[in-house]
């Protein structure tokens, strides 16, 4: 709904990734009132449930590349982030019950190829918002629309493009160097980003029929 929001999901994403239980002090200045997402970004956080190479959030919807570190880190990890941010959403909007539609959909990438396309498709996702038929081919500028993605700051492509900022610590960059080994340039970011995201409309057609 606002900035906020944004910034409270990735604190969480950074918060949650740990073994440790999670509490309102661990997101919450001292000397403040409320979120300091820099302070957040300082705290230590014990052992992590997972590798986090990518992500980005979008207004109803986010994407996540991550490594399982030990078996079952995946899913206790989504619980983790899905429950604080959910309290935190229903307590600051006074509504009640479920935020997200469902269990989390998961797709297992099996190969260094489907990875790379994995990522750039996690960092191309906010060109929705600027170019809506940018998966079929159609953007109308494209030089503007890479200065968009850069800029837009709940997406991973930022900290991968060298900008200095506390929500890189966030992620494990080791890990997704290990998956693309390489910064793409713009045009093969969003060429990989429509090959992931055709091949997955057409693989699941063809589950469906």
């Amino acid at each position: 709904m606002e900035e906020n929001d944004c910034e409270r999901f990735q604190a969480l994403l950074y918060t949650c990734n740990s073994t440790e239980p999670i509490h309102i002090s661990n997101l919450n200045h001292p000397a403040r009132q409320g979120l300091a997402l820099p302070y957040v970004m300082t705290r230590e956080r014990g052992e992590q449930l997972v590798d986090i190479a990518a992500y980005c959030l979008m207004p109803n919807h986010l994407h996540l590349l991550l490594r399982e570190i030990d078996y079952g880190g995946i899913s206790s990890f989504m619980q983790k982030v899905g429950t604080g941010y959910t309290m935190f959403f229903n307590k600051k909007y006074e509504r009640t019950g479920a935020l997200f539609s469902g269990k989390f959909k998961a797709v297992h990438v099996g190969s260094d190829a489907h990875s790379r396309r994995v990522i750039n498709y996690i960092h191309a996702n906010a060109a929705e918002l600027y170019e809506p038929g940018w998966k079929k081919g159609m953007v109308r500028n494209v030089k503007k629309l890479k200065n968009q993605l850069l800029a837009y700051p709940y997406s991973s492509l930022i900290d991968y493009e060298g900008k200095e900022r506390p929500q890189a610590r966030i992620l494990a960059k080791d890990a997704a160097r290990e998956l693309a080994d390489a910064v793409p340039s713009f045009k093969a970011l969003l060429d990989d980003a429509r090959a992931f995201y055709n091949y997955e409309k057409n693989t699941l057609t063809e589950l469906e029929g």
